[in-house]
């Protein structure tokens, strides 16, 4: 039986960063992977997603080069080339994780492991003893239980397609449903993207969701709300039928279920531990990543904070330094920047207009919405609009948000000012670069409404 001061078991951004600091300051350390090292995020999430997004963006850099004076012909993109180059770079890329993990000196284990007891795990025949164990198994695609819902694709298949689809329905109003739906429109498939609520984009401030309805209507984008899917079928030619909740039907190549995501727990520990979870499934853990077994921790996805890669590594990294410096773990969620990478984007910081409402702030409200230089010598109706919350007592920014072109490049500084707790004086004080998008960010001096 071999010891260890930690085994990790999941080998995504979490894990291994978790494993690295752990193996660097001295501890002797396990990590098991049941599947691909580098997790959700280098295998089918964040990165070929947005390699994917890139690849979407070619067709509207292309129309709008034809307005610059460009000469182009019709250009054709070639799915199979792309999947095989993708495919190429993330397996690199998960090799590159496994590898980091050989020279910290960490033990691999591929398999699935499941936790035997405080300090004991299983991968195959293989049992481990150990001081800690981490658990950092992520999550993984909810589809809804549904007459034919095997006939769907999940975020685990859809990068993986021999084909690219003609035409697409997407099942969910959240930054996954809208990011595909973004990428398959710019790809030339014809998409419908359905939303069971009156607003997609739930949890997002309202001035973006409200902005993006029109930002996807002058695109022409087919969204319907208020409408869930209800059963599914195989059709005559092979395509997918799918059943909606009004009583129409609709056939489609594939259907894409983004529905959301639940953590990956299933067996992994033995039923005599009792780790307390949350209703969602998430592991309940305490301040310090502590689960309700002393020795057992949890970080990432599956404990249910922010479904993010930074998130997981910085988790991972305050929590190693709480072990071995017995330093405080201090993470403010609320001033984690995030980004949808949809078209067009959105980037966010910070509080939102209802949520520093119910929290009792009294706030004033700049906001904007423009067209880029860019998109000045284009026939394209979009604009680009930026959102500022401040606090009227103090002056300090409680929160930016922005939708266009690039915001996630602008919205990165803008968090480090609010991590500093910059006011609203401060952005007004600091020049800004022209002629660019971001000096809007400067230049607002115009408070479009006050609450309460």
């Amino acid at each position: 039986m071999s010891e260890y001061d930690l085994v990790v078991i999941g080998g995504g951004s979490g894990g291994v960063r978790a494993a690295r600091l752990a193996a660097a300051a001295g501890m002797k350390v396990a990590v098991a992977e049941v599947s691909a090292w580098g997790g959700t995020c280098v295998n089918v999430g964040c990165v070929p997603k947005k390699l994917m997004k890139y690849a979407a963006e070619f067709s509207g850099a292309f129309a709008d080069a034809r307005e610059y004076g460009w000469n182009l012909s019709e250009p054709i993109f070639d799915w199979n080339h792309f999947i095989s180059i993708k495919n190429t770079e993330i397996e690199r890329l998960s090799g590159l994780y496994a590898g980091a993990m050989k020279r910290v000196g960490a033990d691999i284990f591929e398999g699935r492991a499941r936790i035997t007891g405080p300090n004991a795990v299983e991968i195959g025949d293989a049992k481990l003893q150990t001081k800690k164990i981490l658990i950092a198994t992520g999550g993984r695609p909810f589809v809804p239980d549904i007459p034919g819902s095997e006939l769907a694709l999940s975020s685990d298949q859809i990068f993986y397609l021999e084909q690219q689809p003609r035409t697409i329905l997407i099942v969910g109003g959240g930054f996954i449903a809208m990011e595909f739906g973004a990428i398959f429109r710019g790809l030339g498939s014809e998409v419908v993207q359905i939303y069971r609520g009156d607003l997609f984009l739930r949890g997002f401030d309202i001035g973006v969701r409200q902005h993006m309805v029109k930002e996807l209507e002058h695109k022409g984008a087919d969204i319907r709300f208020n409408l869930d899917v209800e059963q599914l079928s195989r059709s005559a030619n092979g395509g997918v039928l799918a059943s909606f909740s009004d009583g129409s039907v609709g056939e489609f190549d594939q259907v894409f279920f983004a529905t959301g995501r639940k953590p990956n727990v299933d067996n992994l520990w033995a039923p005599n531990l009792e780790l307390e979870q949350d209703k969602s499934g998430a592991i309940a853990v305490d301040k310090n990543f502590k689960t309700s077994v002393d020795s057992i921790f949890a970080i990432g996805d599956v404990v249910g904070r922010m479904a993010l890669t930074p998130v997981a590594i910085n988790e991972a990294k305050v929590l190693v330094r709480h072990w071995i410096e017995e330093t405080p773990v201090d993470i403010n969620y609320r001033l984690i920047p995030q980004a949808v990478f949809c078209s067009p984007a959105i980037a966010t910081v910070g509080y939102t207009e209802e949520d520093a409402s119910a929290d009792g702030y009294s706030m004033d409200i700049y906001d904007v919405n423009f067209r880029t230089l860019k998109d000045s010598l284009t026939s394209k109706p979009n604009k680009t609009y930026m959102k500022m919350l401040v606090n009227q007592n103090d002056r300090k920014v409680l929160g930016v948000h922005l939708v266009g072109d690039d915001v996630a490049e602008i919205l990165q500084c803008a968090a480090v000012a609010l991590g500093m707790g910059a006011t609203k004086e401060d952005f007004d004080r600091t020049v800004g670069i022209h002629p660019t998008t971001a000096e809007e960010l400067v230049t607002m001096h115009r408070v479009s409404r006050t609450l309460p």
